[in-house]
């Protein structure tokens, strides 16, 4: 069983920044597949960003240049650094491990994009 926890959603004006933080129950030198989703109100779940093995990274198009998935495995913690947000970020954030197991997703968190 796996438990992700996600922080660091908030309301921001458009240009600014926010750093989501996911940490792990469980070692997240165990989980090569972790990262991120979001979900606008009435729509399905999306990708947004994603670790392929430990380092490798990968990015939806939108938000390439813009948003850096990084971990601390140390803390056991993955986050994504958001910068200059749009209002079409505006989403909940959901943090999601992929397992031998199954898929594992946290609670989401807020993120508002508004001036």
């Amino acid at each position: 069983q796996v438990q992700l926890v996600e922080s660091g959603g908030g309301l921001v004006q458009p240009g600014g920044s926010l750093r989501l933080s996911c940490a792990s129950s469980v070692s997240t030198l165990r989980l090569d597949n972790m990262g991120w989703y979001r979900q606008y109100p009435g729509k399905e779940r999306e990708w947004v960003a994603s670790f392929t093995g430990q380092t490798s990274t990968l990015y939806v198009d939108s938000v390439k240049g813009r948003f850096t998935i990084s971990r601390d495995n140390t803390k056991n913690t993955i986050f994504l650094r958001m910068n200059s947000l749009k209002p079409e970020d505006t989403a909940v954030y959901f943090c999601h491990a992929r397992t031998i197991y199954g898929d594992y997703w946290g609670q989401g968190t807020q993120v508002t994009v508004s001036s």
